[in-house]
């Protein structure tokens, strides 16, 4: 499941990704216009930032832009910086694999196995989605469940 700190990063992003051409943005008009809290913004746009995502200016005119274009920076980056590795389990990671300790078979663990499928489909999207892509985007209707 997606952190609120990676939700508010990615609402963040894209909300200077929109704004990009106005130059810098100040953290309290992103934190008022997505609802994240301010402080918890500051230090998610510094760790951003510190991995060369964002870029930062002081005094008049200051606030942050994009390190890079839009179109250059991939959902799956973001995520990763602010979340760790995509994968669900462990054992199926990429970037931080681990064996599992109760595992006795990875290569007959059924678990490993529908997890790595899960790891493969939420990087499919992630990776091939960029920040421009992602800010073009309008929410889709909301499903509503009704129970016949």
């Amino acid at each position: 499941m997606l952190s609120s700190k990676a939700k508010y990063g990615l609402k963040a992003m894209v909300y200077l990704a929109r704004h990009g051409a106005d130059g810098s943005v100040l953290i309290a008009d992103i934190a008022e216009a997505e609802s994240i809290p301010k402080k918890f913004l500051d230090a998610i746009l510094l760790e951003l930032k510190n991995r060369g995502l964002l870029s930062s200016k002081k005094g008049k005119g200051g606030g942050y832009t994009l390190a890079k274009p839009a179109n250059s920076i991939m959902v799956g980056d973001i995520v990763r910086v602010l979340d760790g590795p995509l994968a669900p389990v462990q054992c199926v990671s990429r970037t931080a694999y681990r064996r599992c300790d109760d595992c006795r078979d990875e290569t007959a663990c059924a678990v490993r196995a529908v997890m790595g499928e899960v790891r493969d489909a939420i990087a499919a999207i992630l990776d091939n989605t960029t920040l421009a892509d992602m800010a073009q985007m309008k929410a889709p209707e909301p499903v509503l469940m009704y129970d016949i």
